[in-house]
């Protein structure tokens, strides 16, 4: 059995599982962006047209450079530590302008940030259905239910724990026979390795889980700093 390709795939075969248009390209699930090298094997991949792909990968990239400035404290390249961001900081001064944007520095000194709300949303919300369609093979194209992100650290002890805890303590509802989520609640180890709930694509850098009790519920977390959840139905 190859994880990456089961005959439940065939559902979602032949379009965009984003817009619904032609398969011209496979899309990593999550993007490179967000992991370090060497990069893990068999990122999970999905359909995708040329044009989502590419429309995305400008958004993704301003994310993964934001969260590192955000956990840096700076947009200057020497303090960052990620190579990638590194790279990308140094080759796109368009981006950076933009990242400088996003630092403010009230009359205390403090610092805060102001990222592109819709430019976040459209990458969390995309990140979310690449995983509802690799783990459930679920087409997702309607605008969600729910949508947030929250800093970690702004959290409540009460708000960390009611993210980390995903469903009920028993699954009363079984995933479609076939998906990758049925294959893990069979007892199936499949790539991403699953700890607890979370899926951990690259400790550190990412996880998600999900459940689908009650709709579909995605989260994420990113670089153990944004917590994101995303809900259908």
């Amino acid at each position: 059995m190859d994880p990456k390709h089961l005959f439940i795939d065939e559902r979602l075969k032949g379009k965009c599982i984003y817009c619904g248009g032609p398969p011209e390209t496979v899309e990593h699930v999550p993007s490179r962006v967000f992991l370090d090298n060497p990069l893990p094997e068999n990122l999970p991949v999905v359909e995708a047209c040329q044009k989502c792909n590419a429309g995305f990968s400008y958004n993704e990239e301003y994310l993964a450079c934001l969260l590192e400035c955000v956990m840096t404290g700076t947009t200057e390249v020497e303090g960052i530590t990620r190579e990638k961001i590194k790279r990308s900081l140094s080759r796109n001064t368009r981006l950076k302008l933009q990242l400088d944007k996003c630092r403010k520095v009230d009359d205390a000194g403090q610092v805060w940030w102001e990222p592109e709300d819709a430019r976040v949303r459209n990458i969390v919300i995309k990140l979310a259905q690449g995983h509802a369609a690799y783990e459930l093979a679920e087409s997702l194209d309607d605008k969600p239910d729910v949508y947030s992100v929250h800093p970690i650290p702004t959290m409540s002890t009460e708000e960390k724990e009611d993210f980390e805890k995903i469903g009920d303590e028993f699954q009363y509802l079984w995933p479609e026979i076939g998906s990758r989520a049925f294959l893990r609640i069979s007892g199936k180890t499949i790539f991403p390795a699953k700890t607890g709930d979370w899926m951990i694509i690259q400790p550190v850098r990412y996880r998600y889980a999900i459940d689908w009790q009650a709709g579909i519920d995605v989260r994420i977390v990113l670089g153990e700093y944004l917590a994101c959840r995303v809900v259908w139905g």
